[in-house]
């Protein structure tokens, strides 16, 4: 990253990411409270496996999208499987950061409630 990138405006990619950890809070419901409850990792778990899915899956998603989209659900994914909504590399990418950022927010509302 440049200098020039550091002292502007965040990029699109950290505003994408802001917004759908939003969207997760405001739309489905994941208050810190609830995110809260998660200590079996997964939030970690639910990151890692949009990731494990681009790692895997992106060569195919320009060609065939819908083998993207329907690929089966990762063995370490922490929720049922009608939750697994894998979308495009990017979008998954997103969410996963997201994931991961609630995360670390859990990890230190934690850090300083035991203070």
């Amino acid at each position: 990253m440049s200098n020039e990138q550091l002292s502007n405006s965040p990029s699109q990619a950290i505003v994408d990411v802001l917004n759908e950890r939003q969207r997760q809070i405001d739309k489905k419901g994941f208050s810190s409270a609830k995110d809260d409850l998660y200590e079996q990792n997964e939030l970690v778990r639910a990151g890692a496996s949009y990731v494990n899915h681009v790692v895997g899956r992106s060569w195919c998603f320009e060609e065939f999208p819908e083998n993207y989209r329907n690929e089966d659900v990762s063995d370490f994914w922490p929720w049922p499987v009608t939750f697994w909504k894998p979308k495009s590399p990017r979008e998954d990418l997103v969410r996963a950061a997201a994931l991961l950022i609630a995360e670390i927010e859990r990890i230190d509302r934690k850090e300083i409630a035991n203070e």
